[in-house]
């Protein structure tokens, strides 16, 4: 729980297309690391070490800040058995946390349901970007969601008609193929008018806001600044969802993992300095996850779909360090000759963000009990 007698708060960042976690927390030491990567390797003499064996990417140094400070815990070889290569599938078991079967209930959306089950605030949970993540869609919940908070490009009626159609046209798009277009449509018609309100009220939040801080000039960055300028005007958020895109490296990822990885962690050190400014970083904390790693050996270009991946957790009440045990990297341990084991089920870090941070009961919305870690100081 958080320690200033508010109620604590959850930032969910997505980092889609699968971030390739070896070249993000490199195994700088290890021979087996530069035997699989002839072409996408860090360089020793450029990684930032952390300890002897692993460092983070050159380009994660205001995240290596956060991490110096004890603001970051690292979760090594996050995943689940029998990890899905295929985008689409991987991240829809991450945001219904249903691995064998196709489910209709986001684990952000029963989690909201569990925070406000009488649906008095349409700001309990928010998504800063376009469309609606299948992690906070659940029937009967409402969520509202905004692609640019001074422009109000909303999902809402209140909003542009043509902006409420093309935003509802992509949330068809990208769930219709796994679940088909009849439940989508109901959940749409469930969840009606309630999934898309709150724009009224979210235009109050630019209005109250003031900082000193200067947000990087990227995406990733932008929507970070709108995630804290909902939170700090106070209108009850209790978790927030944004993304960034562009991991899927099959191709470039020499120039493009790198960029990626920098404007990421440029913009989550404005995150958390602009809460700290309005003395509000006590009642945040962000989880960074991925849908999976990519593979021990790269292409040539890039690296292609894997397994045993990494997250991040990030707040002034985490107690930074690495958490989990990094993948095996012996040729003789990896699986399917080529990826990365898991070492914790990514479940078990759902559960402990659910019940040592908000205060839930986690069995019912990740679907049993698993193994959760303890990153949170007391």
């Amino acid at each position: 729980m958080s320690g200033t007698g508010k109620q604590p708060v959850l930032v969910v960042l997505q980092l889609t297309g699968g971030n390739d976690f070896m070249n993000t927390v490199v195994p700088y030491t290890n021979p087996n690391y530069y035997d699989s990567r002839k072409t996408l390797v860090v360089k020793e003499g450029e990684a930032l070490p952390i300890n002897d064996e692993l460092a983070f990417h050159p380009n994660t140094a205001p995240l290596k800040d956060l991490f110096d400070r004890g603001k970051v815990a690292v979760v090594q070889g996050i995943g689940y058995p029998n990890s899905s290569r295929s985008h689409f599938r991987a991240m829809d078991i991450w945001h219904t946390c249903e691995p064998e079967r196709i489910a209709n209930e986001g684990w952000l959306g029963k989690a909201i349901r569990e925070l406000d089950p009488d649906k008095q605030n349409v700001l309990t949970g928010v998504n800063v970007g376009r469309g609606l993540p299948r992690a906070m869609a659940t029937p009967g919940v409402p969520v509202t969601s905004v692609a640019d908070l001074d422009n109000v490009g909303l999902m809402s009626g209140i909003a542009d008609p043509a902006q409420r159609d093309e935003a509802l046209s992509i949330f068809r798009r990208m769930y219709s193929p796994a679940i088909g277009n009849g439940p989508v449509m109901d959940y749409l018609a469930q969840t009606g008018s309630d999934v898309l309100v709150g724009a009224d009220r979210l235009k109050e939040a630019p209005a109250r806001y003031s900082s000193t801080v200067q947000y990087p000039d990227n995406p990733i960055a932008k929507n970070l600044r709108d995630v804290s300028r909902i939170h700090l005007a106070g209108l009850g958020t209790r978790i927030f969802y944004t993304a960034q895109g562009g991991y899927d490296t099959h191709a470039n990822q020499g120039p493009t993992h790198p960029r990626l990885l920098g404007e990421l962690s440029s913009a989550l050190t404005a995150f958390f300095q602009d809460l700290q400014e309005h003395d509000a970083a006590e009642d945040v904390v962000m989880l960074v996850f991925t849908e999976f790693g990519r593979r021990m050996k790269d292409n040539g270009s890039g690296t292609d779909h894997g397994s045993g991946g990494g997250a991040f957790i990030i707040g002034e009440r985490v107690k930074g360090g690495l958490y989990a045990e990094y993948p095996p990297l012996e040729p003789s341990q990896w699986l399917n000759g080529e990826d990365l084991r898991h070492t914790i089920d990514f479940r078990g870090v759902y559960g402990t963000l659910l019940e040592q941070w908000l205060g839930l009961d986690a069995t019912a919305i990740v679907g049993g009990a698993y193994e959760q870690i303890h990153p949170f100081a007391t």
